[in-house]
């Protein structure tokens, strides 16, 4: 790149990404800092151009860009970034409930800068082949993801339906990875999935038939969310659901539209959430009365149960519901994450930036800064008397009996389950000879859930005695 088309360039750059329409010879102050930034930018370009060790593709200056671009964007926070035009369709595919891949969350930790797994969703290939939350991605296709960018791990993991891939992972709590085989698939995300299935491997969202307790788990926040966990609400109403158990755990959030639309289905009136940000006006989102489902309120009690792993939309409604005392938050405190990205287009692709952050209706702070400490404001509590302290192996074996739960091995396979677990208040059948052959038989108890089932009927209980 000659200096005359170095200097051409630099013309059309001021012009079209920055706005200087003034004349570049008399620029304020503002405007000369941010021609000496794309200067800057475009002269390194040039020298790598005219003096790197190997001439460079199209596609590799291409990629150039991108990573310089996401780096840059990396340092204000981890969730901006530039989304390149065939990622870019991929984020409205995944925005609408049905994409193509694995079938994972993924993010680089800020500490470690660690590819790590959010989340898996249900049923996709992914899950069925064994990974977890907070895995750590080691390898994709056997190639190291050290000092990875996620925009690049995305597309190693993304691809046609069909073709294999391999991710290499250090599950939380091993020692040394494993090698994790699946096949690529069209990802269709279901929103509203239950504790046990039905014969027909279908869910039962009606947890406890004798006192009427509905449960259901929202793994994401799509379009088709708020309308299928509606539908769903609806049937169980049709059974006459006397309470509702929602559970939020190792949600990794999605869009804020959705996120209110779901709170909106439990609140007749009151704040959701509100947003500001450095250039709009603060920005408030009020609940409605009509489509309000499980009225009266005080009829119905409902529990939401959270987690570590819960975040940002999930955050939304877990706070929501518990200011306005619509329900018990009941788990470990959330995740911390309320920011709000706004996907810009660009002429080629388009930009994931943070532009505002949002509130609770208490006006409290959600987002959880670097520099938080356990004793600031963040994120969603447990109500009190109502918060689970897990130890890390009771976390892995939640992760591992969840989803032996989910999978369906095939048609009439016989591995559906069709009740919910026994309480520990239950009496077990088969018991074994010795202790120590007893607590290695012992099932796992979701002591969350359970305490949920608990508060739950103790209402119920005390509704009927009124």
């Amino acid at each position: 790149m000659s200096r005359s088309n170095l200097g051409w360039l630099l013309g059309i750059i001021g012009v079209s990404l920055l706005g200087i329409t003034v004349s570049l010879s008399a620029p304020s102050r503002e405007k000369d800092v941010d021609y000496e930034m794309v200067s800057l930018f475009v002269e390194v370009l040039d020298e790598v151009d005219s003096r790197y060790v190997r001439d460079l593709d199209a596609d590799a200056k291409r990629k150039l860009v991108e990573d310089m671009i996401n780096g840059g964007l990396s340092r204000l926070d981890p969730h901006s970034s530039y989304i390149n035009p065939k990622r870019l369709q991929q984020f409205r595919k995944e925005s609408k409930g049905k994409f193509g891949g694995v079938g994972i969350q993924i993010t680089v930790d800020r500490q470690t800068n660690q590819l790590i797994v959010i989340s898996p969703i249900v049923g996709t290939p992914a899950y069925n082949a064994g990974v977890m939350a907070d895995d750590i991605i080691v390898k994709i296709d056997g190639k190291s993801t050290e000092n990875m960018p996620l925009e690049e791990a995305v597309d190693r993991i993304t691809g046609d339906p069909g073709e294999p891939v391999v991710l290499t992972v250090l599950h939380p709590g091993a020692k040394e990875p494993v090698d994790l085989k699946m096949k690529r698939a069209i990802v269709r995300v279901p929103s509203c999935l239950g504790d046990f299935r039905k014969p027909d491997n279908t869910w039962d969202f009606m947890y406890d038939k004798e006192n009427k307790i509905g449960y259901i788990r929202l793994v994401a926040f799509n379009e088709p969310t708020a309308q299928e966990l509606k539908d769903t609400i609806v049937e169980l109403e049709k059974q006459g659901v006397r309470g509702l158990i929602l559970d939020l755990r190792n949600n990794p959030g999605g869009m804020l539209e959705t996120a209110c639309d779901v709170a909106d289905l439990f609140l007749s009136g009151g704040r959701i959430v509100s947003t500001r940000g450095r250039n709009h006006d603060e920005k408030t989102y009020v609940a409605k009365a009509p489509g309000t489902l499980l009225q009266p309120s005080e009829k119905y009690p409902m529990a939401v149960l959270i987690n570590r792993y819960s975040a940002s939309a999930s955050e939304i409604v877990a706070a929501a519901l518990q200011d306005h005392k619509r329900a018990v938050i009941i788990g470990e405190r959330s995740y911390g994450k309320g920011s709000v990205q706004n996907v810009i287009p660009l002429k080629s692709g388009a930009l994931k930036l943070t532009t505002a952050s949002f509130w609770r209706p208490s006006g409290k702070n959600i987002h959880r800064f670097p520099d938080a400490k356990e004793t600031d404001e963040w994120g969603v509590k447990p109500n009190e008397g109502f918060e689970i302290k897990l130890t890390p192996q009771e976390r892995l074996d939640y992760l591992i009996y969840r989803r032996e739960r989910d999978i369906i091995h095939g048609k009439n396979s016989g591995n559906h389950k069709t009740q919910p677990p026994k309480q520990d208040n239950q009496k077990q059948d088969d018991q074994p000879p010795n202790a120590k052959e007893k607590e290695k038989a012992k099932p796992f108890v979701d002591r969350v859930l359970q305490k949920a089932v608990e508060h739950i009927r103790n209402e119920i209980s005390r509704i009927a005695g009124r």
